[in-house]
């Protein structure tokens, strides 16, 4: 089916509105916001309640208010410009319970990390706005993103998710020549400390199970193309996975082999340059009982070309 195209990129998004129960009293708004939003400091909670960006149970806060268990805190955030995406994508199947589009590598799933309308959901709802997300791919993952379209349909395939009835095979180019045909990784995944994050998922002792099998499609001179398939749905598993094998992706900014992450000052998590590709999903119809596969077109760094 043909590719939505990018309906035009803005300057400035409409800002969001950041809503936030109080679970326990005593705190005052602005130690409140500054202890739990730890990406500002008290300095800018302190500006940001001086501008009347901040509601306590829908009246201006001004940032001295104790706090009471139950209060509602709401945070206006004004607009800001996003960074470019692509803001398009591809329809791959469509019925009146699901759609299966083709995500663009650099196109985040959903809003985060400073994106809110640069982000497939947005877009997709602009067509179809009662669409729901059932999994979602990192913003350098292009391929096959699921949504429902209906209750029932999303519910439905939850379940299967949870069970492990949905597959998911992903391309992916790592780094060296990988030596055996097959791989199976079994490394667990936990937080890892990150120098600007705080902590990011990488492959530690103490993680919990995941579970990864590595295919070798083609050998290059100093790349490898692989199929993956996994059985748990871990932030970041493949990534994490060819790299415990010894081979990150190619170009991964974050990843080293073993698993753990970059000596070097790592970069984060939403970064670009490496090739992975979510190019087949088979599921089972919530509503036909239908067996279904969905393949989303490979990149051209990601196809077999028979040389190195």
């Amino acid at each position: 089916m043909p590719a939505v195209p990018d309906t035009g990129r803005v300057t400035l998004n409409r800002g969001y509105a950041y809503t936030t129960a109080v679970p326990h009293g005593g705190q005052t708004v602005l130690a409140f916001l500054s202890a739990r939003y730890t990406h500002s400091d008290a300095a800018t909670w302190a500006a940001r309640l001086a501008a009347g960006e901040v509601e306590l149970d829908g009246a201006r806060a001004h940032g001295p208010e104790v706090l009471r268990a139950g209060q509602v805190l709401v945070w206006h955030r004004p607009p800001w410009p996003e960074a470019d995406a692509p803001l398009h994508y591809g329809v791959l199947y469509e019925d009146g319970a699901l759609l299966a589009v083709d995500k663009p590598s650099g196109l985040p799933t959903l809003p985060g990390g400073g994106f809110l309308e640069h982000t497939l959901l947005a877009l997709v709802r602009r067509t179809y706005p009662g669409a729901s997300p059932l999994h979602r791919l990192g913003r350098g993952t292009s391929g096959v993103v699921l949504f429902a379209l209906e209750g029932r349909a999303g519910s439905a395939l939850a379940r299967d998710w949870r069970d492990h009835a949905v597959r998911k095979t992903y391309r992916a180019l790592a780094a060296g020549v990988v030596g055996p045909d097959t791989l199976t990784v079994t490394a667990p995944i936990g937080p890892a400390r990150h120098p600007r994050l705080g902590t990011v998922h990488a492959a530690t002792p103490g993680g919990k199970p995941a579970h990864s099998e590595l295919r070798v499609v083609e050998r290059r001179r100093d790349t490898t193309l692989l199929d993956v398939d996994i059985r748990t749905g871990r932030p970041h598993q493949i990534r994490i996975h060819t790299a415990a094998a010894g081979h990150p992706l190619a170009n991964d900014p974050l990843y080293a082999p073993g698993g753990g992450l970059r000596p070097e000052l790592p970069g984060l998590p939403g970064d670009l340059g490496y090739a992975l590709h979510a190019w087949r999903l088979a599921f089972t119809h919530p509503h036909t009982g239908q067996a279904m596969v969905v393949y989303a077109p490979l990149p051209a760094v990601l196809e077999q070309r028979g040389s190195p």
